[in-house]
């Protein structure tokens, strides 16, 4: 939209004016109302195929009496047993309306005009578009085979520099980084550069040298890491996470932070999540032999992917994904064209149950001899 069809757009703040809207994966019901269709499958937004804890549902229907009431603002209770999971003072916690939320709370805080921000090729969009809102100038950090090239990065900070943001795992890729090569970076970041580790989808990640950026909070003050219940917990409507860092920051993220951002629901829902691990664990095997299926039938038919710790996978069609997106569409399969991220020929695949699995790879085998 230009000036000529939106009158307001030169009101705007110049950082707003170019931005556009963060594109999310297509709901269900709405394919279902465009196509007339039903019992379609949706492995788009990397959700968990097997919906919520029963420990969940259980404590949402026990809070239903106190919808009328403001939630605890602070999130007492929920900070407190994330403080003890992670062995942290509550304090140390912000809570965020999904960790989105908080991301942009790091971006309000910690950047505005004249300063600069620092990101990967291919990184979530979240990043760009909290940073361009305030103003700060994006600095594009050139991939390393889809990853983050670290040494690269370090070269590009400057003294305006004053958030990096990383993804591990990274999303839309799915690449990580492990915990020597992370460490050796946040070693020779400058102290006056905050740097933010995503750590969205860290549930799903078994490799042993995987780090743990909680682990770096006593030794990097400039460390905040984020954390949501969105992916391994199943509770992505809800729209709960949050965000881990000195108590010092974290005073600085709650001053920006909205009143009651948290509410009731997801608070008593994250809570009793926490408290199923089980749960998680049953999630990450499904996951595990989700991304075994798709690794096998991509390397079968020739089909290059980019090997993911995470829960979903992205390959490479070799071709424009769009058109095979809209056919898969037309079949009831809703999948995540990543264009928008500057892979134009590669599909975001979330990993679903085994028989969910099985079609999709089945309907794009068909797609793709068309």
């Amino acid at each position: 939209m230009t000036s000529q069809t939106n009158p307001f757009l030169e009101l705007a703040a110049p950082g707003i004016r170019e931005l556009k809207p963060y594109l999310p994966g297509k709901p269900l019901s709405e394919l279902e109302r465009e196509l007339g269709i039903s019992h379609s499958i949706k492995l788009a937004s990397n959700e968990n195929p097997l919906g919520v804890s029963p420990k969940v549902i259980e404590a949402i229907t026990r809070s239903y009496s106190e919808l009328a009431r403001y939630p605890d603002g602070g999130g007492f209770q929920l900070r407190q047993s994330l403080a003890e999971k992670h062995a942290v003072d509550p304090s140390c916690i912000t809570l965020g309306n999904g960790s989105n939320d908080v991301l942009d709370m790091v971006a309000r805080v910690f950047l505005a005009p004249g300063m600069e921000t620092l990101f990967s090729q291919y990184c979530f969009a979240v990043y760009p578009i909290s940073s361009q809102a305030v103003g700060a100038k994006l600095v594009i950090a050139p991939a390393n085979a889809y990853g983050h090239d670290l040494d690269r990065m370090l070269q590009m900070i400057t003294p305006r520099t004053r958030v990096i943001w990383i993804a591990n795992p990274n999303n839309p890729t799915g690449t990580w980084l492990n915990k020597d090569e992370l460490n050796a970076f946040l070693v020779k970041v400058p102290e006056h550069v905050i740097v933010v580790l995503d750590e969205a989808y860290i549930e799903y990640v078994q490799e042993s040298d995987y780090p743990d950026g909680t682990q770096w909070l006593d030794v990097f003050p400039n460390v905040i890491v984020t954390r949501t219940f969105s992916k391994a917990y199943g509770l992505a409507s809800l729209r709960i996470g949050y965000g881990l860092s000195s108590s010092t920051i974290a005073d600085l993220l709650n001053r920006v932070r909205q009143p009651f951002n948290v509410n009731s629901l997801a608070q008593v829902a994250a809570q009793a999540a926490l408290e199923d691990q089980a749960f998680i664990q049953r999630s990450v095997m499904i996951n595990s032999a989700g991304m075994q299926q798709y690794v096998h039938e991509f390397e079968a038919v020739g089909l290059n992917y980019i090997p993911s710790v995470a829960n979903f996978i992205t390959v490479d069609l070799g071709q424009a994904a769009l058109p095979v997106d809209q056919a898969l569409l037309q079949e009831g399969c809703i999948t995540r064209p990543i264009a928008n991220y500057g892979l134009p020929n590669h599909l975001r695949i979330s990993i679903g149950l085994e028989e969910e699995n099985v079609r999709l790879l089945t309907t794009l085998k068909k797609v793709l001899k068309r």
